[in-house]
């Protein structure tokens, strides 16, 4: 790939290259000599512009001549030919379509994950959170703990899975299935053979498990009150949202939140072992958890990035963008933009970070943003009061791997040893 002569002497951005463990001098060093950069294929193709600027991020985020959509291609989820489960799965997700699609069906769920259902399912997302963290709290039992498999992962697996209205003991399957649906996509594909198998075989599985779910709640008097119920109640009232496009809701409420809510919950305890004055002052305070969790999203956000097409010849930062280029708009480094948060590299709780972008903006705003906020509140409340390596005075060993994915960024493992084994 060639760089674009306003962007020299920076080398092309290549996020291959990127330590994952602190990807955020990189981001500096390119957003210091410009807040768009592009990057040229090699032959004939659509330019790459990297996005590294807060004003310019949140414009691509809100407008509508940028959209999910590859005007070229006509999906925002490119497969390999063949796996038609997958493709029929993924290409229905919310996250990948652009009105009018889009709006018809974000219309249907949101309400469901808006703050005044969300409020009314803390007592239980609390309740899970202390089922999980208790035995990890335990002298007796544990040394030391994965605080990603033991905690960070099945906690919010099991809050939607409640939430849908499935049974709990179905979460361990679900992130079996989930975790490969996601390597058929993103910076961590297997795109071999096996690789896409197994996610198709994945997506099969998962589709006929909810057709199921759902064709037990239609009918008089087969109203659960649960989320799945919503679903058909407001599809057969509303709509004429197809068997298909229910189901690969259900599938995307499950696999999209738990991913990015297990990696903000991974990140934020890193930055609470590394600030055990940080840990006192929540601890005393708990009323300041809710702008902690937007602080920590901002600081060190769980998606570094995501993509968007031009749907329209138009202009950004002072740059030609043509129909059909691709653009990449590093969260990470816009969420660290000196312009829009002062002292950005500092880890403030007490600062206004509420316009972050951790989230998005605009119509592709996070539907499951007030759950994810409700988990993290709850979880990270639960762990500060219960888990002793960051109760004060506690000098834990930490071993942290990272996932090798420089979109949903967090670690894959995180082993805390909070005393000697007996």
């Amino acid at each position: 790939m060639s760089v674009e002569p306003s962007c020299l002497p920076l080398p092309a951005f290549d996020p291959a290259r990127l330590d994952l463990t602190d990807p955020y001098p990189v981001y500096r060093r390119y957003r210091e000599a410009g807040p768009v950069h592009a990057v040229r294929p090699p032959q004939r193709g659509p330019t790459t512009w990297y996005v590294f600027g807060y004003a310019e991020a949140a414009r691509v985020l809100a407008r509508r001549e940028f959209g999910r959509v590859d005007p070229a291609s006509g999906s925002a989820a490119p497969l390999p030919p063949g796996y038609a489960v997958l493709r029929r799965v993924v290409e229905n997700w919310l996250v990948f379509l652009d009105p009018p699609r889009h709006t018809g069906l974000r219309a249907l769920v949101a309400p469901a994950l808006g703050n005044g259902p969300v409020d009314a399912l803390r007592p239980r997302i609390r309740r899970i959170a202390r089922r999980l963290v208790d035995p990890l709290a335990d002298p007796a039992a544990v040394a030391s703990v994965d605080l990603v498999a033991d905690f960070a992962a099945p906690f919010p697996l099991l809050v939607i899975a409640g939430v849908l209205g499935v049974p709990e003991r179905w979460h361990g399957w679900f992130r079996e299935r989930a975790l490969a649906l996601q390597r058929a996509g993103g910076t961590r594909a297997d795109r071999s053979r096996a690789g896409m198998a197994g996610a198709e075989r994945a997506a099969a599985e998962l589709d006929a498990f909810f057709r199921r779910e759902l064709d037990a709640r239609r009918g008089p008097g087969r109203d659960r009150g649960d989320l799945l119920s919503a679903l058909v109640r407001a599809a057969d009232e509303r709509t004429s949202l197809t068997p298909e496009e229910q189901s690969a809701t259900c599938i995307h409420l499950l696999t999209a939140g738990h991913e990015t809510t297990t990696g903000l919950l991974g990140k934020a305890v890193l930055a609470l072992l590394a600030r055990p004055e940080l840990c006192a002052e929540l601890r005393a305070d708990p009323a300041l958890l809710p702008g902690a969790v937007d602080e920590f999203l901002r600081h060190d956000p769980p998606v570094q990035m995501v993509t968007r097409w031009a749907q329209h010849d138009t202009g950004l930062a002072g740059h030609a963008i043509r129909r059909g280029d691709r653009l990449v708009l590093v969260l990470g480094a816009a969420n660290r933009d000196p312009a829009r948060f002062p002292a950005p590299e500092r880890l403030d709780i007490h600062r206004d970070a509420a316009r972050h972008c951790a989230f998005g903006l605009g119509i592709h705003y996070c539907a499951g943003a007030a759950l994810a906020r409700a988990e993290a509140e709850t979880g990270l409340a639960v762990l500060l009061t219960h888990l002793p390596a960051l109760r004060p005075g506690a000098r834990p060993a930490v071993e942290v791997r990272y996932a090798p994915d420089w979109v949903f960024h967090g670690p894959e493992r995180l082993t805390v040893t909070v005393r000697a084994a007996a």
